[in-house]
């Protein structure tokens, strides 16, 4: 049996109960039954369907497309790490090759300097004083003994000359007295007397003493006098260096 007639016998059974409880026996209408049957219709209880509204949690997708998009962005940071790693470390390396390149150009140019400021110095040194010649190259390296050897052979002149110019030679080379070339011999003494200690100063100036008294006074300094000056020679100003070349007689 259908539904909607199984409505319509059940309406039907309740007009014939009220009507037997009612103790009239009379049998509904027609109109009656139809009525009964639209109301059981109207009945939202009875109807054979109805709709429902029940509140579910909406489903989304934007949760994993949020986890996614995280994703991505810590993808972005990490490869951005990863760039700023490398990067920093091929600029530790370029840097460091690059310091190590200036400091090469540097110590090349700091010799260069170094050798041209020895070159400007040697330039600016005199060959000669006055008519003198100072050079090392010029000189025996012994100029003591040599000076002693002249003596001893009647060249008291040469001696003497022999012993000044090695004095002015080790005072301009190796003293780095400021002598000219056109300074004279009361210059020179004033000059050392500057830069040489006290007995080195006072040697100096008994040897100009007895080379002006040979030149300028026509006269003699005593032997014992010469041969002091040529004892301490190296004593009072310095040997000569390893590299010096001998040289002839002045």
């Amino acid at each position: 049996m259908r539904s909607r007639d199984w409505l319509c016998a059940l309406a039907l059974g309740a007009l014939l109960f009220g009507g037997a409880a009612r103790a009239e026996p009379a049998s509904p209408t027609r109109a009656e039954v139809q009525a009964a049957v639209s109301e059981a219709k109207a009945d939202p209880n009875l109807a054979e369907s109805h709709k429902e509204r029940r509140l579910r949690p909406k489903q989304t997708d934007k949760p994993a497309q949020k986890t996614e998009s995280n994703a991505h962005d810590f993808d972005w940071i990490t490869g951005l790490v990863h760039w700023f790693t490398e990067a920093g470390r091929w600029l530790v390396w370029t840097l460091g090759a690059l310091a190590v390149a200036l400091l090469l150009v540097f110590l090349r140019r700091w010799a260069q300097w170094h050798a041209d400021d020895d070159d400007a110095r040697l330039q600016a040194l005199p060959s000669h004083v006055r008519d003198l010649d100072i050079r090392p190259d010029s000189l025996p390296r012994d100029i003591g003994t040599a000076a002693r050897a002249l003596w001893e052979a009647g060249e008291p002149r040469q001696a003497l000359s022999l012993l000044y110019r090695g004095a002015l030679s080790r005072l301009v080379h190796r003293h780095a007295v400021p002598i000219r070339a056109a300074s004279t011999e009361g210059e020179c003494v004033r000059l050392a007397s500057r830069v040489l200690a006290g007995a080195s100063s006072a040697f100096f100036a008994r040897l100009v003493q007895a080379w002006q008294t040979t030149v300028y006074g026509a006269r003699m300094p005593d032997a014992a006098q010469v041969f002091a000056l040529c004892d301490e020679f190296d004593a009072r100003l310095g040997a000569a260096e390893p590299a010096a070349a001998p040289g002839g007689r002045p």
